[in-house]
Parts: C-alpha cells; sequence; structure tokens
C-alpha cells in the first residue's frame, strides 16, 4: 500500500513510498529465501542495516514475520533468524457471475485448499452462498488465524466502492457484497478488479519487484490493464484506469458496447474470437474458448484463422500499451495463454512494431485461476491488513 499526500486537490506519493517499496523487497526476500537474519537481509538486499531493522521490526509488529530464538554462533553477535508466520492466513476469492473460488492462503502465496461453489442468479442468494463457503472452508482450517478477504472481481471497480460495474444480478446495486461479506465473517474485506489484482500479485509474489514498472493484461470476456507505475497501483478516477480495451484499433471493426466501433475487446477478446468463428462458418460447435482451441488443434482451418486473427489483434493491442506507457514488462493472464506455446510469436511480432523505443519484456501467466487467486491474497496483503 502506498500512502498519499494531498497537496493542492492533487495526489502525491508520499516520503513512505521508499519504505513500502524496500518492505516489499525484504519480505519476497524472507518469503524466499527463509529463514534469514537481519544480516543476511542486509547483505543480499544492498540495503543499510538501520534501514533493514526498522522495516523488520515493522514486519515483525505486523505478524506478518516471526522471529525466531537466537541461534548461537562461533565468532559475533548471535543472530535471530527471520521467517513468515505459517499461522496466518487470508480468504482469497476469485468472483464470476456464475461460479466462483474459495481458497485458503497463507502469506507465502501458496494455495493450501480451495474449493468452486455454483453462484445462484438471485443477488441475495448468491451473497448468502458464497459467505456459507467462507465460512465453511474457515471452520475447515480452524487452526488458522484470518486476517481478511481479498476479492478479485471480474471487471473494474474502485476499492472504495461497494459494487462493481457488471450487470448481472450479483453486482446489482441492490447487492453490498463488500458489506455484506465483511458483516457475517467480521473479517475486513478488500476488492480489486482481476487485471489489478493480477498486477499486485506480480509485485509481492513475482520475479520483479516494486522498482519496475508493469502492466498485466486479462483477456477474458473483456480486455483490462492492471498498471503499476512508480511504485504504485493506478486506479484513475472512479477506478477506471486501465480502460485499454475500449481504446479503438480500427474504426471499421465492430460496433462495441462501449458504442465506439473496432475497440480492443470486440478483436481480441474471447467473446470477439468465439463472434468470428460463428461467422467464418466454423464446422464445430465453440461456446467457450477452450473449445474454440481444441477445435484449431485438431486442424480446423476457420478456428486455426480465428486463433491468429486474434493473435495480431492482441499484439496491436499490446503496441498502443508500449507506446502509452512503456513498461519494463508486460504480462498476460487469461485463456489466450493455453496457445502461447505455438502463438506467442504472432503476438510479439505485432507489439514489436512499435517505433517507441525498447520494446518491454512479454510473458504469459499460464495458471490462470492460480494468478486470480494470488491476486486476490496480494489485495489484502498491499492494503495492509495482515
Amino acid at each position: 500500500m502506498v500512502e498519499r499526500l494531498v497537496l493542492g486537490g492533487r495526489r502525491s506519493a508520499s516520503n513512505e513510498t521508499a519504505r513500502q517499496i524496500n518492505r516489499n523487497i525484504l519480505f519476497n526476500l524472507i518469503r524466499t529465501q527463509q529463514p534469514l537474519s537481519r544480516a543476511d537481509l542486509a547483505r543480499i538486499s544492498g540495503l543499510q542495516r538501520s534501514t533493514v531493522s526498522l522495516i523488520v521490526e515493522d514486519l515483525v509488529a505486523r505478524h506478518w514475520v516471526l522471529e525466531g530464538p537466537t541461534v548461537r554462533i562461533p565468532r559475533g553477535r548471535s543472530p535471530k533468524f527471520l521467517r513468515l508466520d505459517d499461522q496466518r492466513a487470508v480468504i482469497a476469492l476469485d468472483l464470476q457471475p456464475r461460479q466462483s473460488t474459495i481458497a485458503v492462503a497463507d502469506l507465502a502465496g501458496a494455495i493450501l485448499a480451495q474449493q468452486t461453489i455454483a453462484i445462484p442468479d438471485d443477488s441475495a442468494q448468491a451473497v448468502s452462498v458464497i459467505v456459507r463457503g467462507i465460512r465453511g472452508i474457515m471452520r475447515e482450517h480452524g487452526q488458522k488465524s484470518f486476517n481478511g478477504i481479498g476479492i478479485c472481481l471480474p471487471e473494474q471497480a474502485h476499492p472504495e466502492y461497494e459494487h462493481t460495474m457488471l450487470a448481472s444480478s450479483l453486482y446489482s446495486t441492490h447487492c453490498n457484497i463488500k458489506s455484506c461479506i465483511a458483516k457475517a465473517t467480521g473479517l475486513r474485506v478488500e476488492m480489486e478488479s482481476v487485471a489489478r489484482a493480477c498486477a499486485l500479485a506480480e509485485v509481492w509474489f513475482g520475479p520483479g519487484d516494486r522498482r519496475r514498472d508493469l502492466v498485466v493484461v486479462h483477456v477474458a470476456e473483456g480486455i483490462e490493464a492492471g498498471i503499476f507505475a512508480n511504485g504504485r497501483l493506478l486506479r484513475g478516477q472512479r477506478g477506471m484506469a486501465g480502460g485499454f480495451g475500449h481504446v479503438p484499433l480500427s474504426l471499421e471493426g465492430p460496433l462495441c458496447r462501449c458504442g465506439s466501433y473496432g475497440c480492443w475487446d470486440v478483436l481480441a477478446s474471447n467473446r470477439a474470437a468465439l463472434g468470428f468463428y460463428a461467422e467464418a462458418g466454423g464446422a464445430k460447435r465453440a461456446s467457450t474458448f477452450e473449445e474454440l482451441r481444441k477445435v484449431a488443434t485438431n486442424g480446423e482451418q476457420a478456428a486455426m484463422i480465428v486463433l491468429e486473427w486474434m493473435c495480431v489483434n492482441l499484439g496491436r493491442g499490446l503496441r498502443t500499451i508500449v507506446s502509452a506507457l512503456a513498461p519494463h514488462e508486460i504480462v498476460v493472464v487469461g485463456d489466450i495463454t493455453a496457445v502461447w506455446g505455438t502463438h506467442s510469436s504472432i503476438v510479439e511480432t505485432e507489439m514489436r512494431k512499435c517505433s517507441a523505443g525498447k520494446c518491454p519484456v512479454l510473458r504469459p501467466i499460464f495458471i490462470r485461476d492460480m494468478a486470480r487467486l494470488r491476486g486476490a491474497l496480494a489485495t489484502v496483503l498491499n492494503a495492509g491488513v495482515v
């Protein structure tokens, strides 16, 4: 979480930003290389020992990290080794309109247990089902200390708002999902859109750190980007930052739900690919992207052409992100990664046609569900709830 000061009506990163970045670096070092001493952390991170000591005290006070007993060594001061508190846990919820996944995650990012539940159409029943599922999985792991619930939302929503922007009855204005779950469980609830949640997961658990700018592109029924730049997650006015899916790529393209023509959404999303496959008169019925992928794998020409066309347009949209944001890295999440081994060169070739300087690293996250659940966990960590 990056604290901000309001100066003259503008939001500005505070002096705490550098400490937040360093805290994340040290937390990840402990997570990946535990147990470590303070001296180990200073040596590996390159930070001053006084800085390391202050941050470690904060991590211990938050109960993210436990300090073990002193270990005797032949010479010098005997160190105390640090490790994550493995009794601490978070409920991670990947919320979808028809079925959702509830998981127990530890602070290291490991998913300890998960279950999928069907979501009824009625909003009140849906919340009731979700609450029962959360309570049930908490009872099954009663030895854990739960410190928050992270919710990964399928579309954009401001984290301070109670509702998402979806038309589904589950997300209607009559249903306070966040308040209902918090009241029923007694736990603080943090929500974030899937792309931004996955961006946070990359910061907390990925190979990079907060010093590197990155963009996560989530490709599903629509396309959304999660932007992490200059040490913070960008949300924009009313939480609508990252809506690159509604940037027009071709004015002669299909009509988009936003009212424009040829948006990235209608050229490179799962919905777009399935629509074009149906228009192309594909011999097989494909109602999901996975079915389309299987048809293409079996050699049907129409399906193969549609996937190639989708990847070309995905690369064209990424070119817009490169030109606008110049990130160090772009991470792709979604069903499209199932064909990454055979189609990534198409995406990257189109992306690299930009003339805005050096192109970023482009890589996929292959396990989509894991990315979403880790994203839900990261929303809790990022809010400093644990």
